[in-house]
């Protein structure tokens, strides 16, 4: 266990306030290491966290919180912050069922603000908070911690353009790492890249690696060289930095102070007790290392981005991860592969995703068709928009999104692409429960917005064959659509190599039963299976959510006696409402069964967990089968 006995006397941030700002160096180093120990053990986000340490040291030293408000962007730095108000002896709990959330969360702590999970809210968050208390009366503060990769989307900069024209105080901290989760892309990362610093890192490195020798023999040397190291980029690089930022800043009516160096903690405490006591918008530009103070995650920020657990040996954190046995491919990798042959196959491919490279499985395909391949940076309702532009001129692109980014381009999903009827697909991952990440992250709705919008096409695979199959037969369709697939691997089928493709709108029936017909799309197709070899029930993979098989659902329903749906999805509006559209259509009153996500704020936690607790697991499936039609005869 790493020696924190400066951090152990902090419970709260008051606790924090009694100490000289001499001592928070050491604290910022205790929190570092703790950090790295309990990430260590219980994984979550990691690289962000350790850059992030000082600055939230500084933050709730200066603000008086939770009176003052503090809203983080993301949240994927806010592990410090959990530290630093009361939950250091919950981070064991980190992300698991029943523990801390991995994201800032108003119900978990009263100093968490805001609750956030996607980027660039936290400005426009911020300052209705501002505004509230000035209509109030109080004096609180309000502070906006943005990274640079956040601040590339389109509500940062809405807010900061309403902000700005405002006489509201206000603090924006833009804390710069060059990062999100994958490098920045976009003209406003190389707006605020540090030119003048970033020429300088070779010669600053190349000083370092020869005379870390000299340095190690004599006492003190070593930090006395790090601390005048960092004193020459902030130094160097502050008048380019300054020259830039400014104009951009300034004329969106905000007063720009930075570049600041983001792990000198006595810096930050100096630069934000003046900036408390200032009327008006304020931005300050602080630069930070993501990752920083572990070599490995400073020198590969993607990679260490998020971690499952780390190794330790001799004291030390290792790379190696513990072993994991042969996993089955994910449907993630399952799409990657299949954009790759299709992208063989037609030229006019085109790949797009929202700043989620690694996690949409684009990286091979970035590799191999460099020039149809676009990052957009973190902006959704971009993404689709220029979607849009290109299927208008006769490209064929994929948009790759997670089910939970989505939502944010709902607009333009529906006026860009579907009421103009462009053959846009949507590759939408992280569909129904996603685990550890939360309420914020999980793909609950997409079947629900999807299935109303006009023109679009929207199908579910049961497993992984299923996957490459759908994605096949909406890629060839003229117009839009939308295949969903769920976190993780599917049940081990094997997959084609092949583009075949499958009748558009017709399901399949899997097994037959008896007196239940289960309706089941998506993920929900295997737990059906299971749950009917205990009911002897009739299961069809549907495929399909829209145009939904009619022919099958009538068929169905007049040869058996009970009904069922089954989605992992909102229960309101989605594939089992679908069914019932159906049967109302043609007249058919039959008892029905919908089995989805109820009216509910979903938790963090094991998945398994979640969908049993949920009642979607096979077991719970069949349990509540039983209970409303009773024993299979």
């Amino acid at each position: 266990m790493s020696q924190t006995p400066l951090l152990d006397t902090i419970d709260l941030p008051q606790d924090l306030r009694r100490l000289d700002t001499k001592q928070l160096p050491q604290l910022a180093a205790e929190l570092r290491a703790f950090l790295l120990e309990s990430v260590g053990k219980t994984g979550g986000h990691f690289a962000s966290n350790l850059g992030a340490v000082e600055l939230t040291v500084a933050l709730h030293y200066v603000y008086h919180t939770p009176e003052d408000h503090l809203v983080w962007d993301v949240g994927h730095q806010s592990y410090p912050h959990k530290i630093l108000t009361g939950r250091k002896n919950r981070m064991d709990t980190m992300r698991k069922y029943g523990g801390l959330a991995g994201f800032p969360k108003r119900g978990e702590s009263a100093y968490d603000a805001f609750g956030v999970g996607h980027s660039s809210t936290s400005i426009g968050a911020a300052l209705g908070m501002a505004v509230a208390d000035k209509l109030a009366g109080k004096t609180s503060r309000s502070v906006a911690v943005i990274g640079d990769g956040a601040m590339t989307a389109g509500q940062a900069f809405e807010a900061l353009n309403c902000a700005g024209d405002m006489d509201i105080d206000l603090l924006v901290i833009l804390n710069d790492n060059e990062m999100s989760i994958s490098p920045n892309v976009g003209a406003l990362p190389k707006y605020l890249a540090r030119n003048v610093v970033r020429d300088m890192h070779g010669l600053l490195s190349t000083i370092k690696a020869q005379s870390t020798k000299v340095l190690d023999k004599l006492p003190g040397a070593l930090e006395i060289a790090q601390k005048v190291e960092h004193k020459i980029k902030a130094i160097a690089g502050e008048a380019e930095h300054a020259k830039q930022s400014l104009s951009l800043f300034e004329n969106f009516g905000f007063h720009y102070t930075g570049p600041v160096d983001g792990h000198d903690v006595e810096q930050l405490v100096h630069v934000l007790k003046e900036l408390r006591g200032k009327k008006g918008p304020q931005i300050l530009h602080v630069i930070t290392k993501k990752g920083q103070g572990y070599k490995l995650a400073e020198n590969d920020p993607v990679k260490y981005h998020a971690v499952s657990t780390l190794s330790q040996e001799g004291g030390k954190e290792t790379e190696k991860f513990p072993p994991k046995p042969a996993a089955k491919p994910t449907y993630t990798q399952i799409f990657g592969r299949w954009l790759c042959d299709q992208a063989a196959a037609d030229p006019r491919l085109i790949a797009i995703t929202p700043a989620m490279r690694e996690g949409s499985g684009l990286v091979e395909y970035e590799q191999k068709f460099p020039d149809r391949y676009f990052d957009v940076g973190i902006a959704e309702q971009h993404a689709v928009t220029f979607a849009g532009g290109l299927a208008c001129e006769g490209a064929k692109p994929v948009v790759a999104i997670y089910s939970t980014f989505l939502q944010r381009a709902y607009d333009q999903l529906i006026h860009d692409v579907a009421l103009q009827n462009l053959p846009v697909l949507f590759a939408v991952d992280r569909a129904g429960i996603v685990g550890a990440d939360g309420p914020t992250h999980a793909g609950l709705y997409d079947l629900s917005f999807l299935r109303c919008i006009p023109n679009m096409v929207v199908a579910a695979p049961s497993d992984e064959n299923e996957c490459r199959l759908l994605l096949s037969t909406c890629y060839r369709l003229d117009a839009p659509s939308a295949v969903r697939y769920p976190r993780g691997s599917g049940c081990g089928t094997a997959v084609s190599d092949g583009l075949e493709t499958v009748p558009v709108g017709k399901g399949v029936v899997k097994r037959e039963g008896s007196r239940t017909a289960v309706f089941a799309f998506g993920s929900m197709v295997q737990p059906a299976l299971a749950a009917a070899e205990t009911l002897n029930a009739t299961v069809a993979d549907m495929r399909f959510v829209k145009p939904i098989d009619e022919e099958l659902i009538v068929r169905l329903a007049q040869t058996h006696d009970y009904l069922v749906t089954a989605e992992e999805n909102a229960e309101q509006g989605g594939a089992g409402s679908a069914v019932l559209e159906v049967l109302a259509k043609h007249n058919i009153c039959k008892p029905v069964l919908l089995l989805g996500v109820t009216d509910t704020v979903t938790e963090h936690g094991d998945p398994q967990r979640l969908l049993d607790d949920l009642g979607l697991s096979a077991a719970a499936l069949a349990e509540r089968i039983r209970n409303r039609f009773g024993p299979a005869e």
